[in-house]
Protein backbone atom coordinates (compact mmCIF):
# COMPACT_ATOMS: atom_id res chain seq x y z
CA UNK A 1 0.00 0.00 0.00
CA UNK A 2 1.33 3.28 -0.83
CA UNK A 3 0.65 5.75 2.19
CA UNK A 4 2.03 9.07 0.95
CA UNK A 5 4.17 10.30 -1.86
CA UNK A 6 6.36 13.05 -1.73
CA UNK A 7 8.26 15.18 -4.24
CA UNK A 8 7.88 18.26 -6.94
CA UNK A 9 4.65 18.95 -8.88
CA UNK A 10 5.14 18.18 -12.25
CA UNK A 11 1.99 19.06 -13.49
CA UNK A 12 -1.12 20.10 -12.41
CA UNK A 13 -5.09 20.51 -13.07
CA UNK A 14 -7.87 20.64 -10.48
CA UNK A 15 -8.81 17.24 -10.67
CA UNK A 16 -5.45 15.53 -11.43
CA UNK A 17 -1.68 16.23 -10.51
CA UNK A 18 1.57 14.63 -10.75
CA UNK A 19 4.30 14.26 -8.27
CA UNK A 20 8.23 13.56 -9.38
CA UNK A 21 9.67 11.46 -6.76
CA UNK A 22 13.10 10.39 -7.43
CA UNK A 23 12.47 10.64 -11.06
CA UNK A 24 9.11 8.55 -11.23
CA UNK A 25 6.32 10.61 -11.72
CA UNK A 26 2.78 9.29 -10.12
CA UNK A 27 -0.08 10.20 -11.66
CA UNK A 28 -2.78 10.97 -8.85
CA UNK A 29 -6.45 11.69 -8.90
CA UNK A 30 -7.52 14.63 -6.42
CA UNK A 31 -10.45 16.68 -5.40
CA UNK A 32 -11.09 20.12 -5.77
CA UNK A 33 -10.64 20.68 -1.88
CA UNK A 34 -6.91 19.02 -2.14
CA UNK A 35 -6.38 21.21 -5.29
CA UNK A 36 -7.48 24.15 -3.54
CA UNK A 37 -4.73 23.50 -0.77
CA UNK A 38 -1.77 22.38 -2.48
CA UNK A 39 -2.35 25.27 -5.60
CA UNK A 40 0.34 27.92 -4.68
CA UNK A 41 2.99 24.74 -3.65
CA UNK A 42 5.65 23.53 -6.19
CA UNK A 43 6.46 20.85 -3.86
CA UNK A 44 3.70 18.61 -1.82
CA UNK A 45 3.59 15.65 0.53
CA UNK A 46 -0.32 13.65 -0.28
CA UNK A 47 -1.81 11.09 1.86
CA UNK A 48 -2.82 8.27 -0.73
CA UNK A 49 -5.62 5.31 -1.57
CA UNK A 50 -4.92 2.95 -4.10
CA UNK A 51 -7.93 1.64 -5.72
CA UNK A 52 -7.27 -1.55 -7.78
CA UNK A 53 -9.90 -2.39 -9.72
CA UNK A 54 -9.80 -5.23 -12.59
CA UNK A 55 -8.84 -2.82 -15.57
CA UNK A 56 -7.17 -0.52 -13.44
CA UNK A 57 -4.88 0.64 -10.78
CA UNK A 58 -5.83 4.57 -9.24
CA UNK A 59 -3.91 6.95 -6.99
CA UNK A 60 -6.49 9.76 -4.77
CA UNK A 61 -4.18 11.72 -3.05
CA UNK A 62 -5.68 14.00 -0.36
CA UNK A 63 -3.90 17.02 1.54
CA UNK A 64 -4.83 16.06 4.88
CA UNK A 65 -5.71 13.06 6.93
CA UNK A 66 -9.45 13.88 7.43
CA UNK A 67 -10.03 13.86 3.97
CA UNK A 68 -8.44 10.84 3.64
CA UNK A 69 -10.81 9.54 6.41
CA UNK A 70 -14.43 11.18 4.91
CA UNK A 71 -13.25 9.69 1.37
CA UNK A 72 -13.02 5.89 3.19
CA UNK A 73 -15.73 6.53 5.01
CA UNK A 74 -17.86 7.39 1.87
CA UNK A 75 -16.64 4.69 -0.59
CA UNK A 76 -17.69 2.18 2.49
CA UNK A 77 -21.11 2.90 1.38
CA UNK A 78 -22.78 0.80 -1.18
CA UNK A 79 -23.37 2.41 -4.63
CA UNK A 80 -20.94 5.10 -3.33
CA UNK A 81 -17.56 4.35 -5.96
CA UNK A 82 -14.33 6.64 -6.24
CA UNK A 83 -15.32 8.96 -8.29
CA UNK A 84 -18.68 9.58 -6.56
CA UNK A 85 -16.67 9.84 -3.77
CA UNK A 86 -14.07 12.95 -5.06
CA UNK A 87 -16.63 14.17 -6.48
CA UNK A 88 -18.71 14.62 -3.50
CA UNK A 89 -15.16 15.95 -1.92
CA UNK A 90 -14.78 18.60 -4.81
CA UNK A 91 -18.55 19.79 -4.32
CA UNK A 92 -18.31 20.48 -0.62
CA UNK A 93 -15.68 20.77 1.91
CA UNK A 94 -14.87 18.02 4.21
CA UNK A 95 -16.58 19.64 7.39
CA UNK A 96 -19.67 20.64 5.10
CA UNK A 97 -19.91 17.06 3.92
CA UNK A 98 -20.09 15.52 7.73
CA UNK A 99 -22.10 18.15 8.93
CA UNK A 100 -24.77 17.63 5.88
CA UNK A 101 -24.42 13.54 6.95
CA UNK A 102 -24.79 14.02 10.68
CA UNK A 103 -27.58 16.68 10.95
CA UNK A 104 -29.55 14.22 8.09
CA UNK A 105 -29.34 16.39 5.30
CA UNK A 106 -29.51 14.49 2.49
CA UNK A 107 -30.97 17.36 0.49
CA UNK A 108 -27.74 18.96 0.07
CA UNK A 109 -26.11 15.63 -0.61
CA UNK A 110 -28.74 15.01 -3.36
CA UNK A 111 -27.45 18.39 -4.60
CA UNK A 112 -24.18 16.80 -6.28
CA UNK A 113 -23.60 15.76 -9.61
CA UNK A 114 -24.24 11.99 -9.98
CA UNK A 115 -25.96 11.61 -6.56
CA UNK A 116 -29.83 10.80 -6.76
CA UNK A 117 -32.12 10.95 -3.67
CA UNK A 118 -31.27 6.81 -2.78
CA UNK A 119 -27.80 7.27 -2.70
CA UNK A 120 -28.05 10.54 -0.33
CA UNK A 121 -30.35 9.00 1.87
CA UNK A 122 -28.11 5.56 2.24
CA UNK A 123 -24.86 8.24 2.82
CA UNK A 124 -27.08 9.38 5.89
CA UNK A 125 -27.90 6.05 7.12
CA UNK A 126 -25.01 4.16 6.67
CA UNK A 127 -22.75 7.24 7.73
CA UNK A 128 -24.61 9.25 10.33
CA UNK A 129 -23.35 7.14 13.42
CA UNK A 130 -19.61 7.34 12.67
CA UNK A 131 -19.63 11.02 11.94
CA UNK A 132 -21.97 11.76 15.28
CA UNK A 133 -18.44 10.99 16.68
CA UNK A 134 -17.22 14.34 16.16
CA UNK A 135 -18.54 17.06 17.52
CA UNK A 136 -20.62 18.29 14.45
CA UNK A 137 -20.35 22.67 16.36
CA UNK A 138 -16.81 22.96 17.26
CA UNK A 139 -13.72 22.25 14.86
CA UNK A 140 -11.98 19.25 15.20
CA UNK A 141 -9.37 19.39 17.89
CA UNK A 142 -6.73 17.13 18.58
CA UNK A 143 -8.46 15.02 21.11
CA UNK A 144 -10.87 14.14 18.76
CA UNK A 145 -8.74 13.42 15.91
CA UNK A 146 -6.76 10.71 18.32
CA UNK A 147 -10.46 9.57 19.55
CA UNK A 148 -11.18 8.77 16.01
CA UNK A 149 -7.59 7.21 15.16
CA UNK A 150 -8.21 5.46 18.38
CA UNK A 151 -11.51 3.33 16.96
CA UNK A 152 -9.73 3.30 13.76
CA UNK A 153 -7.20 1.18 15.19
CA UNK A 154 -10.06 -0.77 17.27
CA UNK A 155 -11.77 -1.10 14.31
CA UNK A 156 -8.68 -2.42 11.76
CA UNK A 157 -7.84 -4.88 14.84
CA UNK A 158 -11.28 -6.28 14.89
CA UNK A 159 -11.69 -7.00 10.83
CA UNK A 160 -7.89 -8.44 11.07
CA UNK A 161 -9.26 -10.58 13.76
CA UNK A 162 -12.21 -12.01 11.27
CA UNK A 163 -14.76 -9.92 12.96
CA UNK A 164 -17.16 -7.75 9.81
CA UNK A 165 -16.73 -4.31 9.46
CA UNK A 166 -20.31 -3.10 10.36
CA UNK A 167 -20.85 -5.37 13.56
CA UNK A 168 -17.49 -4.17 15.43
CA UNK A 169 -17.84 -0.64 13.45
CA UNK A 170 -21.62 -0.59 15.83
CA UNK A 171 -20.41 -2.04 18.85
CA UNK A 172 -17.01 0.31 19.06
CA UNK A 173 -19.28 3.50 18.60
CA UNK A 174 -21.31 2.03 21.74
CA UNK A 175 -18.41 1.44 23.93
CA UNK A 176 -17.00 4.85 22.95
CA UNK A 177 -19.87 6.76 23.92
CA UNK A 178 -19.94 5.56 27.32
CA UNK A 179 -16.51 4.99 28.15
CA UNK A 180 -14.56 8.00 26.18
CA UNK A 181 -11.12 7.30 28.20
CA UNK A 182 -10.78 4.07 26.69
CA UNK A 183 -7.53 3.62 25.20
CA UNK A 184 -7.06 1.18 21.94
CA UNK A 185 -6.69 -2.11 24.26
CA UNK A 186 -9.25 -1.38 26.54
CA UNK A 187 -11.78 -0.76 23.05
CA UNK A 188 -10.66 -3.93 21.36
CA UNK A 189 -10.88 -6.06 24.54
CA UNK A 190 -14.52 -4.90 25.38
CA UNK A 191 -15.84 -5.36 22.01
CA UNK A 192 -14.16 -8.95 22.49
CA UNK A 193 -16.70 -9.70 24.73
CA UNK A 194 -19.98 -8.51 23.21
CA UNK A 195 -19.10 -9.28 19.78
Amino acid sequence: MIAHIQGKISEKTPAYIVIDCNGVGYGIQISLNTFEQISTLSEVKLLTHLSIKEDSHTLYGFADDEEKQLFLQLISVSGVGTNTARMILSSLKPAEVKHAIGSGNWTLLKSIKGIGPKTAQRLVIDLQDKIKLINLNEPQNTTSGVRNTMIEQALSALISLGFSKNEAEKVLIKIRQSNPEFTVEQLVKQSLKQL
